[in-house]
């Protein structure tokens, strides 16, 4: 698979939801902090079965051409094979996201 082609799964906390996307491009961004998302992959509208957590995804997503993710909101990061189903789900439990900045020991 050549990298033009590449398709990411992009996993992240949204106000305490977790929200797992497919791209096609991940970016640093040049906003210090953040991960740019561009090329949203979602599933064929022709599929006879409607999955309501995609509809949720596709909708928050919806006429969204670049997406700026706060990096310590990012879970996991994944080049896949091929795209499969957004999902956006609740937290179960705790998640601990990594901080931004390490504390300050004075």
């Amino acid at each position: 698979m050549a990298k033009d082609d590449a398709i990411y799964r992009v996993t992240f906390i949204n106000q305490d939801k977790v929200v797992e996307v497919f791209v096609s491009h991940v970016y640093q961004s040049d906003i210090w902090g953040f991960i740019q998302l561009e090329g949203f992959i979602f599933g064929q509208r022709s599929e006879l079965l409607v999955d309501p957590g995609e509809e949720k995804v596709k909708q928050l997503f919806n006429g969204v051409i670049s997406s700026f993710v706060p990096t310590q909101s990012i879970l996991r990061i994944d080049e896949v094979e091929q795209s499969g189903v957004a999902k956006l789900t609740e937290v179960k439990g705790s998640v601990a996201q990594f901080p931004a900045m390490p504390p300050r020991r004075d």
